[in-house]
Order: C-alpha cells, then sequence, then structure tokens
C-alpha cells in the first residue's frame, strides 16, 4: 500500500476528528453561547419580588403611594 493508497482509505477520519473536537469544545464552553463571549454574571442568580420592588421604588420607577401598595400586596402572598 503506497502513501497515497493510505491516504485515500482514510480520508473519513479527519471529519470524525473534527466533530469530536467541536463537541468537546462545546462541552467546555458550558450553556454560554461562544466561549468567553456570553454573559459574565452568573445566570442563576435569583431576586425575590420584594427585592425587585426595593429596586424599582430605590430607581424611581415607582412613587411611595405604588410601592407601599404593592408591599402590601406582597405580605398577603
Amino acid at each position: 500500500m503506497t502513501g497515497y493508497e493510505f491516504c485515500l482509505s482514510y480520508w473519513w477520519v479527519f471529519p470524525l476528528v473534527m466533530i469530536a473536537l467541536c463537541f468537546i469544545m462545546r462541552k467546555g464552553c458550558g450553556s454560554r453561547s461562544m466561549c468567553g463571549y456570553g454573559s459574565t454574571g452568573p445566570k442563576n442568580i435569583s431576586t425575590s419580588a420584594r427585592d425587585t420592588l426595593d429596586q424599582r421604588y430605590a430607581q424611581g420607577e415607582i412613587d411611595e403611594r405604588e410601592y407601599e401598595q404593592k408591599k402590601k400586596t406582597l405580605k398577603g402572598i
């Protein structure tokens, strides 16, 4: 078997190796869409409804009356 015949008989190995490398690299990236270019913060942070309400009031998105009303509603839950 010459070198040329050897290359022709194992042509299918290269695509399989490339596919395997893609899966390995994708698994290393985790849930990010692209390695190193995803969201920088953790994605599993959960904020309570009260924290969100407090933030909205502090940023001026809602006034004091609406804040107190929503706070009472949350206490009832």
